[in-house]
């Protein structure tokens, strides 16, 4: 008998017991980990730390074999993700999800950078660290969401969020692994990067676009299962294989692929096909994370663990937080949002093996951030069901200027996407390529002195004589003051495509300008945001390479500015929506509202809203007897904190001349009050099913209890009393 069939034999005995092995001990796992109401996620790694070499259980498996099964694992994970991306979601996902994802991965990066740096680790280890603690988990998310039955808006904004920081992911793992090689980053080494990556990702999807969608309908027309799944997935192994030839991550090459076959229009169906196939590779590339995590080492490396886990909890709720509320979304939502993605997961674990196998990190640094995602893993379901408690704590601790502000600035957005105009539009697009060549410059300035900082302290010292210490400073300081008149230019750029937003949601009139108050807090909200879209990506971009400059504390002392600037305007908001509130109050009082029509209410308020722009479109609500609202206060009814919608004024038609309140918390209300309501349309729509609902049930403060029209408006957050009151 010959020896190599012998052999072949034995290697396939080998390969099937490891197999049987790994996916035998993950199934247990799992199984556990679903009775104790843990993720899934979190059994996988706890098998792998089973059968990995670093705990001492009598179960071992062939590392090299797992290791590279992940690998299809990781090309089918990121081949699926693919699948759900279409160049047209990105358009569809607004700004919304843009701007609260570029706020996120920018802060984010920043912090872990600096993380990195408080921690004492290599300038390539704090690149890695900043792009592991910037991507959130979509795998958890998505489980998460299914497990708990969220829906609605809220599940459209963090999924969009998610479409966009997969191709922020993608771009820094090509970034990362082509500078991985080298002794640590270089502005011309990034600058011939992004110039390389773009080329390939431009050819790429040329060639791709005239090919694949057509073969993958082509052979869609066949009707066989079986075919398209073979076609799918050799698309997408070869993808990852011209990736991988040209110098970058295989993960690149599948998400590729897999976002060629959805512009095909079949990308859904082969994602539910291939769905078993890649759910037994993602496990075992799981499992072969978990194989990787020595406790040794992350009880040696504890303090890097909490850190970096109290960064990516803090950090992600916080930046996910503003960006989301300043693109338009209520508070409620912003801050469920911002919970929602409080996790790192399967994007950090391919960073991570990146700078493990290219030896730009040390060892540590992977299980390190296993850890990390381990922690924020299982934290992730509780923060989700805590997210609506968080959300009212945090709109109830605002002073009451704010909540009035957060109340009526989500339909100052809604106005502003809903105003046509061309020539606005035209403005707005030339300051944006204004905003973006005074970024661009400034950039090209920075990264430039970065670059030549030592051959210009060489010349500095031959000319003048000047130290190597004084010489680069002098480079520093000259470097700042070219950068002066592209700062101003920033800054006069943004402030003058705020005030042509502002004025396209809130006009201003000859004579009385009765909308100056609403319209100056919008001005210094969206400077804000344009704050979070140009200056704190282009600060997160240059850290690296002028660390000891202070270009965070100059964005911390505009940031700083423009919260003053927001408070004072929000001072100026609340006197404007209380004398509105007593306008209101007065033009219900002169009717009789016991004989009032709902068309003369409405019309009533249409007035109202030409005469006290900046407050919406406030619209009546009469209470009947049957309503969960009557016998109680809108304190302990908590309308905005559950809706987003905010009470104007009330009037009660069958009081003798019709009494009219403007609310401050405690008036308990009764049958045949008529509620003035402001906010978004979905706020209102929400607050009006709530009013309009059954006394049954009225504790339970879950979506899912609630009408659904609730549950799809993502308003502002929880408050105990209305923002309007005294």
């Amino acid at each position: 008998m010959s020896l190599e069939p012998v052999g072949v034999a034995s290697d396939a005995h080998d390969f099937l017991r490891n197999l049987a092995v790994v996916l035998g001990v993950a199934g247990l796992t799992t199984v556990v980990s679903q009775r104790l109401r843990l993720p899934v996620v979190f059994g996988y790694l706890l098998a792998g730390m089973i059968v990995g070499p670093h705990v001492p259980i009598p179960v071992s498996v062939d590392e090299g074999m797992v290791r590279t099964l992940s690998e299809l694992g990781v090309i089918l994970l990121m081949y699926s993700l693919g699948l759900e991306f279409r160049l047209q979601r990105v358009a569809e996902i607004g700004a919304t999800a843009g701007l609260a994802a570029l706020a996120e991965t920018s802060l984010m990066f920043g912090l872990g950078y600096a993380a990195g740096g408080a921690l004492g680790w290599s300038a390539t280890e704090r690149l890695f660290t900043g792009a592991m603690v910037a991507i959130s988990s979509t795998t958890i998310v998505a489980r998460t969401f299914a497990e708990q039955r969220v829906h609605g808006r809220l599940r459209d904004v963090v999924f969009g969020i998610l479409v966009v920081e997969d191709l922020i992911a993608i771009t820094l793992i090509a970034l990362l692994s082509a500078i991985a090689g080298g002794e640590g980053p270089s502005a011309a080494e990034v600058g011939l990067t992004m110039v390389r990556l773009a080329t390939f990702l431009v050819v790429l999807m040329g060639v791709g676009l005239l090919i694949v969608p057509r073969l993958m309908r082509h052979v869609v027309r066949l009707e066989r299962a079986e075919i398209a799944v073979v076609t799918g997935v050799g698309i997408c192994f070869a993808a990852a294989l011209v990736a991988l030839a040209f110098g970058y991550s295989v993960a690149l090459g599948a998400f590729i692929a897999g976002a060629l076959v959805a512009e095909s229009g079949h990308g859904a169906r082969l994602e539910e096909l291939i769905a078993p196939l890649r759910d037994v590779f993602v496990a075992i590339f799981f499992v072969s994370v978990g194989m990787l995590i020595d406790p040794r080492v992350v009880l040696a490396h504890w303090p890097a663990v909490l850190t970096l886990a109290a960064v990516v909890v803090g950090g992600k709720a916080v930046a996910v937080t503003i960006g989301t509320f300043l693109a338009g979304s209520g508070l409620r939502e912003s801050v469920r949002a911002g919970l929602s993605l409080a996790q790192i997961g399967e994007f950090s674990f391919i960073i991570a093996g990146v700078g493990l196998a290219t030896g730009a990190t040390r060892p540590f640094l992977y299980p390190v951030a296993v850890a990390v995602s381990a922690i924020t893993t299982l934290l992730t379901p509780w923060l989700v069901r805590s997210a609506d408690a968080a959300a009212r704590l945090v709109d109830r601790k605002l002073p009451r200027p704010l909540q009035t502000f957060t109340a009526l600035y989500g339909s100052w957005i809604e106005r502003l996407r809903a105003t046509p105009d061309d020539d606005a539009r035209s403005l707005t697009r030339r300051l944006v390529r204004r905003l973006a060549v005074d970024l661009l410059l400034l950039a090209g300035l920075v990264v430039a002195a970065a670059a030549e900082m030592g051959r210009f302290a060489v010349l500095l010292e031959r000319w003048l004589g000047l130290e190597a210490p004084l010489g680069r400073w002098t480079v520093v300081a000259v470097a700042l003051g070219a950068a002066v008149p592209f700062v101003y230019g920033i800054a006069g750029v943004s402030r003058t495509l705020a005030l042509v937003l502002a004025a396209r949601a809130l006009p201003p009139v000859r004579g009385l300008d009765r909308a100056a108050a609403p319209r100056g807090a919008l001005v210094a909200a969206l400077q804000l945001a344009i704050l979070l879209a140009a200056a704190v990506p282009l600060v997160a971009l240059l850290q690296p390479f002028l660390p000891r400059v202070p270009l965070v504390t100059a964005l911390l002392v505009l940031g700083g500015v423009l919260g003053v600037a927001v408070w004072r305007s929000a001072g100026n908001l609340q006197g404007h929506a209380r004398a509105g509130a007593e306008v209101i109050a007065l033009a219900f009082t002169q009717h009789n509202r016991a004989t009032a029509t709902p068309g003369e209410l409405e019309r009533t308020m249409a007035q109202l809203t030409t005469l006290l722009p900046g407050l919406g479109e406030p619209e009546p609500v009469r209470l009947e007897a049957g309503s969960v609202a009557v016998g109680r206060s809108l304190r302990a009814l908590d309308l905005r904190g559950r809706t987003g919608a905010t009470v104007l004024a009330i009037t009660r038609p069958d009081a003798a001349g019709g009494e009219a309140i403007v609310p401050r918390g405690d008036e308990p209300l009764a049958a045949g009050d008529v509620l003035a309501l402001a906010g978004t349309r979905e706020a209102v729509m929400a607050a009006r099913a709530l009013l309009e609902g059954a006394a049954a049930g009225v504790e339970d403060d879950r979506d899912d209890a609630a009408p659904a029209a609730v549950s799809a408006a993502g308003g502002a957050a929880g408050v105990e009393r209305p923002a309007i009151g005294g």
